[in-house]
């Protein structure tokens, strides 16, 4: 059986944030959409939960962290091509999203960084197959 993942992340503007990821391509769950929060399908097996900070706070006795001052986590998508991470990450900018650190070249793996409207960090990587095999 394989497992899934939620990753759950506290969102300031909802609507916001459905637009931003709308605009990199990426589709939501109606089925677990609300006004409090909605599910970004990553894939069959993967999704990210956006939730308002208030509702997100209900789940947790700890302080949220501001995404904005704070490294919470960084989230890695996965990409088929360096010109997939380009493409991702050029619109995640143009979308209202920030530069977060230069890009990475490391012979078998290209990855950019962006943050989303909330400060979340977040890591677009492609891995060369070939040149992986190579390194083992």
């Amino acid at each position: 059986m394989s497992r899934m993942i939620f990753v759950n992340l506290p969102v300031a503007d909802l609507q916001r944030s459905i637009d931003f990821w709308t605009a990199l391509g990426f589709t939501f769950n109606p089925q677990f959409t609300d006004e409090n929060a909605t599910a970004m399908e990553i894939s069959n097996d993967a999704s990210v939960m956006l939730l308002t900070e208030k509702f997100f706070s209900t789940f947790t006795k700890r302080k949220v962290a501001d995404a904005r001052q704070q490294t919470e986590a960084i989230m890695a998508l996965s990409a088929e091509s360096r010109e997939e991470v380009d493409r991702l990450a050029d619109k995640a900018l143009a979308s209202g999203g920030a530069a977060s650190n230069e890009p990475q070249e490391d012979g078998f793996m290209y990855a950019r960084s962006f943050q989303d409207p909330d400060g979340h960090l977040w890591e677009v990587v492609y891995m060369n197959p070939a040149a992986l095999e190579q390194q083992v």
